[in-house]
């Protein structure tokens, strides 16, 4: 059962001093479209479940485990009776801690893991599913803590077999320099998101032609660089619209967006509603 519910937008409601959730769900109640601010990660124990995110249905066999990254629009329809963990955590822990980053970017879409996926990807998940159910419920004082060890693990082995998968497509000698050149990028636009950004400063960064900067980006990133740059400025935006000393058309400008009009076509698109909306949701939250 969704508990906070405002238009589509769920807040996540924590225990007290946590900032990870899980269900051991055994309702066969539908889920309405929604989205949240925390990672999803859902795995079915006993028969399948059916889940939509965005424009794609997925259907997961028990023991299959799909990751919802933070802010994707889902629903899961009625009528599936099992039981499945539906295991929630608070995205700002892992992505505001800049160390992290290279991990974050396992998360730039839904990702479906089988065994026709990679076998030892497969069992790694399902063990780190079970072994986050059991660490929930132990109550330990360092739960948590190995929780998102846990977590930042299976990140990480997902960010290497999508490296692995990259390095298919593109020239395999050259997936360490690529991961080089575009740790440099990242980092420069990190830096300087809030300022004009151009397709030729950005391969000049990186070295390479105009052509070659944009092809290989997509590919290595799972988005291209006007998507990165966007989603970097809305972020910031976030943090931004948290103040309500700071008017949005001010939070437009400091984060890099060069029109209110656009500033909230694309933060629309991102976050699924309006800036004015998010900093309502935020001020209906802490009330």
């Amino acid at each position: 059962m969704i508990k906070h519910l405002s238009g589509d937008f769920e807040t996540v409601e924590y225990e007290s001093h946590r900032s990870v959730l899980l269900y051991d769900n055994h309702e066969n109640e539908a889920y309405p479209i929604h989205w949240h601010d925390a990672v999803e990660i859902i795995m079915p124990l006993k028969n399948h479940y059916l889940i939509t995110v965005g424009d794609t249905d997925y259907r997961i066999e028990e023991n299959d485990v799909l990751i919802i990254p933070s802010g994707e629009l889902h629903s899961m329809p009625q009528e599936i009776p099992g039981r499945r963990i539906i295991f929630q955590c608070d995205n700002s822990v892992l992505g505001d801690v800049a160390a992290l980053e290279p991990v974050m970017r396992a998360l730039s879409a839904p990702l479906m893991i089988t065994p026709d996926t990679d076998r030892e990807l497969h069992i790694l998940a399902k063990k780190t599913m079970l072994d986050i159910f059991a660490l929930y419920n132990s109550h330990s004082e360092l739960a948590d803590v190995k929780i998102y060890t846990a977590l930042i693990n299976l990140l990480m082995a997902v960010r290497e077999y999508q490296l692995s998968i990259i390095s298919k497509e593109v020239d395999d000698g050259k997936i360490d320099e690529y991961s080089e050149k575009f740790g440099m990028v990242l980092k420069y636009i990190d830096t300087n998101y809030m300022y004009d950004l151009t397709l030729d400063q950005l391969a000049g960064v990186a070295g390479y032609s105009k052509y070659h900067f944009s092809r290989i980006f997509k590919q290595y990133n799972s988005m291209s660089y006007l998507q990165y740059i966007n989603a970097r400025r809305t972020k910031a935006a976030e943090q931004l619209l948290l103040d309500p000393d700071i008017p949005i058309t001010e939070v437009a400008m400091r984060s890099g967006f060069k029109s209110l009009t656009t500033f909230n076509r694309i933060f629309k698109e991102i976050k699924h509603c309006t800036p004015s909306e998010f900093k309502k949701l935020y001020e209906v939250r802490n009330n």
